[in-house]
């Protein structure tokens, strides 16, 4: 259920043991890592995905930024935004584990925002305010970890290495690839780098590093490396490299998001074989307009998922319906 650990966190009240809710969370999120694997592991396509930070993008033509990359266009876009507690840190600061980055700094948009401020779980706010907690999470150097759709992104955190629950299940599964990563790589230039490490002390997945740069004339010069494989593409060690050896450029294949929230919930319960259940335990049949907006996703997929989707249903009135999808 969406929210179900973060709405409690968000919401800064004293009728609850909140110190005792974190714990609890702590050790089945963290300690007990069957539900994190499962959230984050299982599947290709997942909850979030980051964005990369506009700061750290190169001022070229040639380099294209799709509007959905960039978290100042979701801010612009947005009916509604609302900010509020950062749950992770939140819950790290009842275990004394929280680090000093800002914490009132959760950002929600449009239906979801709206129902967080009407019911005081977040604060509204204009987008020039935002802006400006945008700006203050990239000074921190804070990573944008966002819903992984193209319209109607519901949320953007402003994460830290330490406390996000997201940053450290990518560190702990990040060969599976639990978070989506931006359309870009940090690129050295061997050259031009002084081996100091502070990219590698900012990453927030700890794919940066220092190795032995194998100078003859500079036995002990050191020079960054990049883990491709488990690399967010965040761009937050590009802006802290002191010596300008850092560079964004594009991955070699650009990986494209679900459309929508019932977009990426259908493809999601597919690839983990739980379609049935999003359609019928969660009572969707009750509401034409549920179930419409269900099977008009299912109809759009390429034909492999929409074979999978039809096989867990077990469903000759699915198979009809993208039988006379494909016919049109």
């Amino acid at each position: 259920m969406a929210g179900f650990f973060e709405f409690s966190m968000m919401r800064v009240r004293d009728d609850l043991d909140q110190k005792l809710l974190s714990e609890l969370y702590y050790q089945y999120i963290t300690v007990e890592d069957d539900f994190i694997k499962a959230l984050f592991t299982k599947g290709e396509t997942q909850l979030g995905r980051t964005f990369v930070n506009e700061r750290a993008l190169p001022a070229e033509p040639s380099l294209e930024v799709l509007d959905y990359e960039r978290a100042t266009q979701v801010i612009r876009t947005a009916s509604h935004i609302g900010v509020g507690v950062c749950y992770c840190r939140h819950k790290a600061q009842h275990l004394g584990e929280a680090c000093d980055a800002p914490m009132n700094i959760c950002m929600t948009f449009n239906a979801v925002a709206a129902s967080l401020t009407r019911h005081g779980v977040a604060r509204t706010i204009d987008r020039s305010e935002c802006m400006d907690l945008l700006d203050l999470a990239r000074d921190e150097n804070l990573v944008q970890f966002g819903e992984n759709v193209r319209e109607g992104v519901s949320f953007i955190c402003n994460c830290c290495g330490c406390c996000c629950e997201a940053m450290i299940a990518a560190r702990r599964f990040g060969m599976l690839h639990p978070v989506h990563t931006t359309n870009y790589l940090p690129e050295v230039d061997t050259e031009a780098c002084a081996g100091c490490g502070k990219c590698a002390e900012v990453c927030p997945v700890e794919a940066m590093g220092t190795v032995s740069a194998n100078d003859p004339h500079k036995p002990k010069r050191k020079m960054a490396r990049l883990d491709t494989d488990i690399c967010l593409g965040c761009g937050v060690c590009v802006r802290t490299c002191p010596s300008s050896a850092l560079r964004l450029v594009p991955r070699a294949q650009r990986v494209l998001p679900p459309l929508s929230g019932t977009h990426k919930a259908v493809v999601m319960a597919i690839e983990r074989g739980k379609l049935q259940n999003l359609i019928f335990d969660h009572g969707a049949l009750a509401s034409h307009r549920a179930m419409a907006a269900i099977l008009g996703v299912v109809l759009k997929l390429p034909p492999v998922k929409q074979a999978l989707a039809s096989r867990q249903l077990q469903s000759r009135y699915l198979e009809r319906l993208i039988a006379r999808y494909d016919d049109h």
